[in-house]
């Protein structure tokens, strides 16, 4: 996302290699959100900014191979988020979660209340949606051909991230507390897990779950991106290690902070973290955080500049400004995603905006995570 408009990355996937084309839209005008339709020309953008390019209570979905607004949907608030598919359109405002089929023009199927949703919380599947209930920490599943609505009382605080599995069978929640994130299964509302992020509270930026549904990625204000096993993984993993249990491949050191250039990418994930504390995690009485299952694997990630705030004459910070238009008032920080099983791009925004992949290896002491290389995309 541009200040003054928007760029869009479309990955090659490359023997070997993954390579990011940029193409850059300038509207001399202020973009605040933006939504891809997986490879496809449809973006959807809402206004943003001091000079905001669009109306922020409109949702234009733009066409970016005829170069034109395809669709335009107004509502009565801000549009904070949107999600598109094929077949949907799903629109979050502050209260209030909106989906339309995705025809011409949009046809709306239907409208839910929800408690205050600042960042726009919502995820699209195939078959459901899932959003923010009408109680704090509650989150609604629906599906989309029937209607059925379920509810989860998922935290007891507000809900801070979600995400849907690629199946959508699982679902991935973290409260505004941001020490666990828990795992619930789509079909019967049961939570299946708790994952254990840290100790003290933390904003969590991001959740995204793995191509194959095996693995999550969290980041958060702690600077960190951990990564975790999802239940169930390690038949799926094992069944395939039988064939082969480890690939090599070979990295570039083009930018890279990463001192491998030859990483060993397992196939076979079944090495377990639950038991972090060792014998301690099986002691009766003791505090759940020893018993608690963690990630596998973490490693820093670049959250120095402050978007939101600008600099002084003399140099100083000046206090931060919300930015007009944008989700909670800030540019998002650690936006995470799945290249594949085993490459992760975290995306900051700011004055330094850039993105940074990582990959998952494999070595003698188990698996691991670190960053393969960045690069810089705002020319600001």
């Amino acid at each position: 996302m541009r200040a003054q408009g928007f760029s869009r990355y479309v990955l090659n996937t490359l023997p070997q290699s993954h390579k990011l084309n940029q193409l850059a839209i300038d509207f001399n005008a202020g973009i605040g959100a933006t939504e891809m339709l997986g490879k496809a020309n449809y973006i959807a953008l809402v206004g943003g900014g001091k000079n905001p390019k669009f109306p922020i209570n409109k949702l234009i979905i733009w066409d970016d191979a005829k170069q034109f607004a395809a669709v335009t949907l107004e509502f009565p608030t801000q549009v904070l988020q949107s999600r598109l598919s094929r077949s949907q359109i799903l629109i979050a405002l502050h209260n209030t979660i909106s989906l339309y089929a995705f025809s011409s023009p949009p046809q709306k199927v239907s409208s839910f209340e929800t408690a205050d949703n600042p960042s726009g919380l919502c995820s699209l599947g195939s078959k459901i949606i899932a959003f923010p209930g009408r109680t704090p920490g509650q989150v609604q599943i629906v599906e989309i051909g029937s209607g059925n609505v379920s509810i989860i009382p998922a935290h007891s605080t507000p809900l801070k991230a979600m995400t849907l599995s690629p199946n959508g069978e699982i679902l991935a929640t973290a409260s505004e507390t941001g020490t666990l994130i828990r795992l619930f299964s789509t079909t019967n509302c049961a939570r299946i897990a708790e994952l254990r992020r840290g100790v003290d509270p933390a904003a969590i930026f991001s959740l995204a779950i793995s191509p194959s549904n095996t693995l999550l990625a969290v980041t958060s204000d702690k600077a960190t991106l951990h990564v975790f096993d999802l239940p169930h993984s390690n038949s799926t993993s094992t069944s395939t290690s039988q064939k082969k249990s480890t690939t090599t491949t070979a990295i570039p050191n083009s930018r890279s902070s990463s001192p491998y250039s030859t990483l060993s990418i397992p196939q076979n994930t079944s090495i377990s973290n639950k038991q972090k504390y060792g014998i301690l995690s099986r002691l009766p009485l003791l505090p759940r955080l020893f018993s608690d299952t963690y990630s596998f694997a973490s490693a820093p990630i670049s959250i120095d500049d402050d978007p939101y705030s600008s600099l002084s004459l003399n140099g100083s910070a000046k206090p931060s400004v919300p930015i007009p238009g944008i989700p909670g008032g800030k540019a998002r920080k650690g936006v995470v995603g799945w290249l594949d099983e085993s490459t992760i791009v975290v995306v900051g925004a700011g004055r330094d905006g850039r993105w940074e992949k990582f990959v998952v290896g494999f070595g003698e002491g188990g698996r691991w995570v670190g960053r393969q290389g960045w690069k810089r995309y705002l020319g600001v």
